[in-house]
């Protein structure tokens, strides 16, 4: 019988996904070491393969999901930074004479 060898991969995080996966496998195992005739041999290969697909999807949801909460913190640090840039320069702006008003109907009489 055919058999599949199985590669583990390790997240950044250091969790595997190969505990769902040695499932799999020990299924497969257990399998074939019984008599099983095509159609449920196929079966199994599917729901084996659509097992391996939503595993890579859940840690494809994992990794996007961290990748958005490290954008959200950069974007608050980011508009906290503009907020003190943006007092920064109204303080300079009050502070010289160049962006004071004036009064035009003083100096025409």
């Amino acid at each position: 019988m055919w058999r599949r060898k199985s590669y583990f991969q390790e997240s950044d995080s250091g969790s595997t996904v190969s505990d769902s996966k040695l499932d799999c496998e020990q299924v497969m195992m257990n399998a074939d070491m019984e008599v099983i005739d095509p159609e449920n041999q196929v079966e199994l290969e599917e729901k084996t393969r659509l097992i391996n697909q939503v595993l890579e999807l859940q840690h494809t949801l994992e990794e996007l999901s961290a990748r958005v909460d490290a954008v959200k913190e950069e974007n608050l640090k980011l508009k906290s930074e503009n907020q003190v840039l943006g007092q920064y320069i109204e303080n300079l702006m009050s502070a010289s004479s160049v962006f004071q008003t004036t009064d035009t109907k003083s100096k025409r009489k």
